[in-house]
């Protein structure tokens, strides 16, 4: 089986002020490059590609990692659409029974003019299977929304609630593929300590 190891991109202003980033190419914070900066991928993933959703965040977290990630459009962060930009307690823009309303569809959870998770989830079954096929160990810098679609295939979780894991974002997340792509989760919250 060919292992996906993925962690989500370093902080950025936006992330530190809670707003909703989507698609928006924010860069990251000087906070976020200091983490960046600080971190390390396993030593067994030596030697693996490196992809990287074509955001500049993830892009420049790839590099501060040490690597030239190929840009992977299939990583990009999921559509939040209208909301992109805001805060989810921004109670002027976001009805927060609308917003309940939305989150109680689970995976098929969409923002007005975004993506649900469940396209998500069909815009990376064809990377998944691509690398299966290729039986080549890879690493992905991408995003939160990406690494929760990825996460809830494995875990046949229905996005409604918590994840019954508890997944940390200073961390790598590793999966297996199976033949068709399938992942199925090797372990979750690896240190990117040095």
């Amino acid at each position: 089986m060919t292992r996906l190891l993925v962690l989500r991109h370093a902080p950025t202003e936006w992330n530190a002020a809670r707003r909703i980033q989507g698609r928006a190419d924010i860069p990251l914070s000087d906070a976020g490059r200091a983490a960046a900066a600080e971190w390390r991928l396993p030593d067994w993933t030596a030697g693996w590609p490196v992809l990287a959703s074509p955001l500049c965040r993830a892009v420049e977290t790839a590099r501060l990692l040490g690597h030239d990630p190929v840009p992977e459009p299939a990583l990009t962060e999921l559509d939040w659409g209208e909301w992109e930009g805001l805060r989810l307690s921004d109670k002027s823009r976001i009805d927060p029974e609308e917003l309940a309303r939305r989150e109680a569809l689970g995976r098929d959870f969409r923002a007005p003019g975004g993506e649900s998770y469940r396209e998500l989830q069909a815009r990376l079954a064809p990377l998944l299977l691509r690398l299966a096929a290729a039986r080549r160990d890879t690493v992905a810098v991408c995003h939160r929304g990406v690494i929760l679609a990825l996460y809830a295939s494995a875990a046949d979780w229905t996005m409604i609630g918590d994840a019954p894991d508890g997944l940390q974002w200073g961390c790598a997340h590793l999966f297996r593929l199976n033949s068709t792509g399938a992942p199925v989760i090797e372990r979750l919250n690896i240190s990117l300590a040095a």
